[in-house]
Parts: C-alpha cells; structure tokens; sequence
C-alpha cells in the first residue's frame, strides 16, 4: 500500500489550512492517501468549521484566529506537533465509521510516541471538560499522558475524500530532534502496523499558485473566518 509523504516548511496559519483543504479537494485525482507533517511559522489558535468565531475570541487571548477545514474544537499552536491524513474516496479509510477512523489514527500516533519514548495511551471513556475547547478532558480515544490530554485531531468528510487534522502537544514539541524522531516514527508505524510504503511528494508550481488563492480568497478572509 503507497501513500504520499509531505512535510512542509513551517507556514502562517493561513497557509497550513488551506493546503489541508487543498489536499482533501484534490486526492481523488491522486489516488492515494497523503500523510502531511507541517509547522506554524508563528503561534496561533485554530477552531473548528462549524464554532463560533464570537466564542472563540473570548475564549483565547492568542491570535491570530484561523478557522479549520474540519470540526472539532479551539486549539492552541503556541508548542505542538500537527499532521494531517488525506484519503481518497476509493481507498478502504474513507469508508471507516468517524469513531473507528478517529481511533485508528490515535493508535497509529500513540505508538509512534512511544517509539520515541513519549509513554501515551488512549483515552477508554471521555473526560469532561468546558464546551469547544479541545485540550481541555477529552473524547474517547484521545491520546492521554499521565492522565492529561496530549492529542486530539479533526475530521471532514466529503464526496471526494477524507481529512484528519491533528495536533500532539507534548513537553519536548520546540525540540526539532524530537518532533523529526517522532515524524519517522510516524512512518516505521505506518508501515509496521498497516503496510504502508511512503513515497515523498512535493506540490509543483501550479499547486502552490492554486494553494495562495485559496488562502487569499477564503482562509485570510473575514467572510470565511467570521462565517459563524
């Protein structure tokens, strides 16, 4: 099984979030899935498609705001670790349940933690928290370390494709030697645990042009952004 691999340079908050809803425009047309690393050239909160931008405003004092291709809750990019997973309809992923999709991809990731010795385990029920705020308790199959939420990710289905979005805050994540460890974990795993074979992959030309429009046009946007 081939899957794409990108890791990005780091990007402004724009940028990270409209190259995930690039990948999940265009991964029909690819044909297999991608596994996206990627940093945030400077602190941000991220929120999910459907939240508030009001409630989110008053929640955090960091900024920029940027608005998720995906659901989910605030979360905070000041340290951490993101990905994202993009599955074309065709491949077996897409037609997982979203509970057996979200617990798939947090075993993948919480062994790759511990491969780097990072000793997480799944959360077995939820924890409670405050509403829309993402690192605060947690879902069932979040990623847990000593009894603390470390990882939580996103999802968006459409006719074309499946996207995950993730985020792993961990105490090492300003640590490069760390976060690279954990990136070839993330493949040793992939391989090991579901036979995956990553190919490297890079967006030409035509696709970054395709990429600043969208981040122009739609993620930079008040309309976009203040949509809720």
């Amino acid at each position: 099984m081939e899957w794409g691999l990108m890791i990005s340079s780091p990007g402004s908050p724009w940028v990270n979030m409209a190259t995930d809803d690039y990948l999940l425009h265009v991964i029909g047309e690819c044909g297999t899935p991608m596994l996206r690393f990627y940093a945030w050239d400077r602190q941000a909160v991220s929120f999910g498609y459907f939240q508030a931008h009001g409630d989110i405003a008053t929640w955090t004092s960091v900024r920029p705001l940027v608005r998720r291709p995906t659901g989910g809750g605030l979360v905070s990019h000041v340290s951490d670790w993101t990905y994202s997973l993009a599955v074309p309809r065709s491949h077996a992923w897409y037609r997982l349940k979203a509970r057996e999709s979200y617990a798939r991809v947090h075993r993948w990731v919480s062994e790759s933690l511990k491969r780097v010795g990072i000793r997480s385990a799944l959360a077995e029920k939820a924890i409670p928290s405050g509403p829309g705020q993402c690192f605060l308790g947690a879902e069932q199959h979040d990623i847990l370390l000593d009894g603390r939420k470390i990882a939580g990710a996103a999802q968006r289905r459409t006719s074309g494709g499946l996207l995950i979005q993730g985020s792993v805050q961990v105490p090492c994540a300003e640590d490069e030697v760390a976060r690279t460890a954990w990136q070839s974990a993330m493949q040793e795993v992939g391989h090991a645990f579901h036979g995956i074979r990553f190919r490297p992959r890079h967006m030409d030309l035509e696709q970054q042009q395709a990429i600043e429009r969208l981040t122009r046009e739609k993620y930079q946007t008040d309309a976009f952004l203040k949509r809720r």
